[in-house]
Parts: structure tokens; sequence; C-alpha cells
């Protein structure tokens, strides 16, 4: 019997603090005119200090499982796309499973910089099909305002924080999720990067002092690659699914650049009311840009159960990628449930288990001293 990844729940998680043009005209020699003309970016959102990927995370995934009347302790898997991880290990997404309390899940992180949340829900949706797992959560979360040169106009006013969620659950109704494609070119690794943190340039006070922590980026580079793909991916996932453009209620793409949206538009020869647009309220937020665009579309109206959609994005690898989808909304046995209590229960099991290890520990040390 076939077994379909559908996609039955979604939510976001945005900070409150709003970054407009004219902050940063205050900031960098930069104007309001300019950005826009540039980028059709307006505003976007900062994290809070107390905020970080994963808590964003947290909250994204807890509104979308509420949303498809799942329980966290019902959850199979969480994948989280990010650039900006909580660490580079311990997996952000394991640090998510502990804070909502999905006691069940698997946990891994994804790297496949803006191009991310493709691949995640991909790979759930591929899970879910073969019959290893029934519900999966995948998130988009960021802090990319951490790892921007504030003084450099031509980065610092293009990216936003924030995060996004879906919940996949397993059904053998035909629709949810459908086809998917997925690239890469590492030939253009290094026109979009961040080049120091890792193992090959690990941090150091002369890398802090050289800004090599900060995102690095070619745009003219990546403005050609991204206005290619973005439009070729759409064409190939769409044939794929044996489908015609024509079939396509929704394009939902990552949020980089409006001249980028508006280029593959036009080599779709499609017109700007099939796109979803979000990037002049929240700017760039990398793996977060899709889902948050999808809810977005789906609280207006504009993304409705039957309706297929097109994913669609590209970014740092360089990666790119699209996914087709039967829109779902919540399935008929959706339970009224209150993902916020589980967060109360997850903080308290995870300070026993804390306890606990350190009890162990302490007991084992003990034995070892001849206690």
């Amino acid at each position: 019997m076939s077994r379909y990844a559908h996609i039955t729940g979604w939510g976001t998680a945005l900070p409150e603090h709003i970054l407009t043009n004219q902050d940063l005209e205050q900031m960098v020699d930069t104007t309001d005119e300019w950005i826009v003309t540039r980028t059709g970016i307006r505003e976007r959102r900062i994290a809070a200090p107390d905020q970080t990927t994963a808590t964003l995370a947290a909250d994204a995934a807890v509104a979308a499982l509420k949303h498809a009347g799942v329980k966290p302790t019902d959850v199979d898997l969480i994948i989280v796309a990010s650039s900006t991880p909580e660490h580079i290990f311990p997996a952000t997404a394991s640090i998510v499973q502990d804070m909502i309390g999905a006691s069940r899940a698997g946990a891994f992180d994804l790297s496949a910089a803006c191009t991310g949340f493709i691949f995640a829900l991909n790979m759930a949706a591929q899970a879910i099909r073969s019959g290893s797992l029934d519900t999966a959560v995948v998130i988009g979360s960021e802090t990319i305002s951490r790892i921007v040169n504030w003084q450099d106009r031509n980065t610092c006013i293009l990216f936003g924080d924030g995060a996004g969620a879906f919940v996949l659950q397993a059904s053998e109704t035909p629709g949810g999720v459908m086809e998917a494609v997925m690239h890469s070119d590492g030939s253009g690794a290094d026109v979009l990067m961040l080049p120091a943190g890792g193992s090959k340039i690990p941090t150091s006070p002369d890398t802090v002092a050289h800004g090599l922590h900060y995102v690095y980026m070619e745009g003219r580079p990546v403005f050609r690659f991204a206005t290619r793909v973005m439009a070729e991916g759409t064409r190939e996932v769409v044939k794929k699914a044996g489908l015609s453009l024509e079939d396509i209620d929704l394009i939902i793409p990552h949020q980089a650049n409006y001249r980028i949206l508006e280029s593959a538009a036009r080599g779709l020869k499609l017109p700007m009311d099939k796109f979803v647009v979000t990037l002049d309220r929240y700017g760039n937020t990398s793996t977060a840009s899709i889902p948050i665009a999808a809810a977005e579309a789906a609280a207006e109206g504009r993304l409705k159960p039957g309706d297929k959609v097109v994913f669609v994005g590209f970014g740092g690898g360089l990666t790119w990628g699209a996914l087709l989808a039967e829109w779902t909304g919540p399935l008929p046995d959706r339970e009224e449930i209150h993902p916020e209590r589980y967060r109360l229960w997850a903080r308290l099991r995870s300070s026993g288990l804390r306890i606990r290890r350190k009890f162990l520990a302490a007991t084992t040390r003990e034995k070892e001293l001849g206690g």
C-alpha cells in the first residue's frame, strides 16, 4: 500500500525587533531608495539577545505542531536546516528536541545554506514514504544578524532573522510531497561563504581581527547563478512530476532579492502574482524564508488545500533545488492539543535527566576511587 508525506502543520517565529532601511541609513552609507531599488527589502527582523537559532526553531516547531494537532511525543524525526546553527556540534535539532519534549524523536541538522529547507523537506518526505517513520518536523531557523558585518553595506542590508517549520505526516491518501530535485556545484563554494570558524580556518584572534567570521559574498556571480537556477529548478521539478507550469497554483521561492524573483518569473513566462513575496518585510532569512512565506500565504488564503505549489531556492555551496507538493493542511483526525504544556514537561524532564546524569557520574567516580 502506498504511503504519502503530507504537510499538515506550519508555524513561524519572528523576532519582535524591526530594523528598517531608515535605521540602516544611520549605520552605513546607504539609503532606503538604494536598498529598495536593488533588493526590494524595506525592513527585516533582528533576534533579541535571549533568542537563538534553537529558541526560534523551537517556537516555530511548537506552532506547527499545534496547527497540525500533533503531540511532540508523537514526533519521530526533527531536522533543522540552518546556516547559523547553535554550535558546530551538537546539532541544533537535538537542542530543539529537548526544548519541545519530543522524547521519541531522532534529530539532526542539515547544512545546505539557503537551499537547506528544501533538501530537509525532501529527506523527511522520503523517510516517511519509505515507511521508516510516520511524523517529522522540518525547521529552517536563522540568526544571521550575528554573522553579518554591520559596516558592510553590501551584505548587512540583505539579511534578517526568523524561523519556520512544517509538520509532515504519513497518510495513505494521495497528495503531499510529490517530487523534488537537489543540485550542487561546489566549484562556486568560494563566492558565498563564512570563511572562518571551521576546521580549515579555526577561530583565532587573527581571524576575528580580519572579519573572517562574517558572511562573504561576491554579489554578481551569485546573482547570475540565482537568476538561472530558479527558473531551471522550477521547470525540472514540474516536468519530473509529469505536470506543466499551468498546473501550478503558486510558487514559493527563497526570498533573497526581488530582481531575482522577477527574472525567474520572466524565465518561466509567469506573472509575479504566481509568486509569494515576503522579503520586503523580512529580508533574506536563508533557510527560514520558504516556510515563513508558505505560512503567510496559507494564513492569507493564497495557499489552499489541494493547491499544487513549488518551493524553489538556491544558496551557498553552491546549491539549488525545488520541491513540488500538493498542499494538504491538518489531517481529518487532528487533535486539539497544547504543545506549550509539553514545553513545561520538557523542561522538567530535561532537568531530571541532567540530575540523573550527574548522579551516575558521581557514583561511577566514587566506585573508581574505591568508595
